[in-house]
């Protein structure tokens, strides 16, 4: 079973710093919640992310959301041959029961996180976790996978193609993709990456590499 990383995504609660700032405390009184159980959104929060650490990669969570629906909605996934993992920018991670399926509507999805970063787990009525979130680390997480090869994607990769690449995934692969809107892996996640491939000239979003990626995947082991 092979693995997928979104990392260092932009999925957090607004954080403290930001709590008191007229653009979230005017947002979170619209949606009737308090500001520390909001998800940090730039589409509402931009005048209070200006300058923040790490603009560009937070306050994205409508690009985790994409990337979470093209990888859940395909045969790799919904036959129990790969396992997703969303890894945070605040080293958090989700972890996700099998076969589950996350909210098509981003109203939704946005609820269901902010629960679960609030509960820390969401179960179904047998008591099985459908999501649950945990302090953890990049490494820490590979180290718990403990995956044979870690393929990750950045413009800064060596060149190579989407059919190459997946005849190099092997069934305790593990692949990598940057969970934010702009910038390159930390230092702390590309030292764990033991293949980096770039697909192209420009900067592609994650769910258009996943959807491409995994199909190429696929077609090694379905056909």
């Amino acid at each position: 079973m092979i693995s997928l990383i979104l990392s260092e995504s932009s999925l957090e609660l607004v954080p403290t710093e930001l709590k008191h700032h007229p653009s979230i405390i005017a947002h979170a009184r619209k949606l009737g919640k308090h500001t520390s159980e909001i998800l940090l959104d730039n589409s509402w929060h931009f005048a209070a992310m200006k300058g923040i650490e790490n603009e560009l990669k937070r306050g994205r969570p409508d690009l985790v959301h994409f990337s979470i629906l093209e990888a859940t909605t395909i045969p790799l996934y919904l036959q129990n041959k790969m396992k997703l993992f969303v890894h945070t920018l605040d080293d958090k991670v989700i972890f996700f029961g099998k076969n589950v399926r996350i909210p098509k509507s981003y109203h939704r999805f946005e609820g269901v996180i902010e629960k679960l970063f609030q509960k820390k787990k969401i179960t179904a009525k047998d008591d099985d976790f459908l999501l649950k979130i945990e302090e953890k680390t990049f490494s820490q997480l590979i180290d718990e996978i403990n995956p044979s090869k870690v393929i990750g994607f950045s413009t800064q990769g060596t060149k190579s193609t989407y059919e190459k690449i997946a005849k190099e995934i092997s069934d305790d692969t593990c692949i990598v993709l940057g969970g934010f809107q702009k910038g390159h892996f930390s230092n702390s996640i590309e030292n764990k990456i033991t293949d980096l491939y770039s697909v192209g000239d420009e900067s592609f979003e994650g769910h258009v590499v996943i959807a491409r990626m995994l199909y190429e995947y696929e077609k090694t082991i379905f056909m």
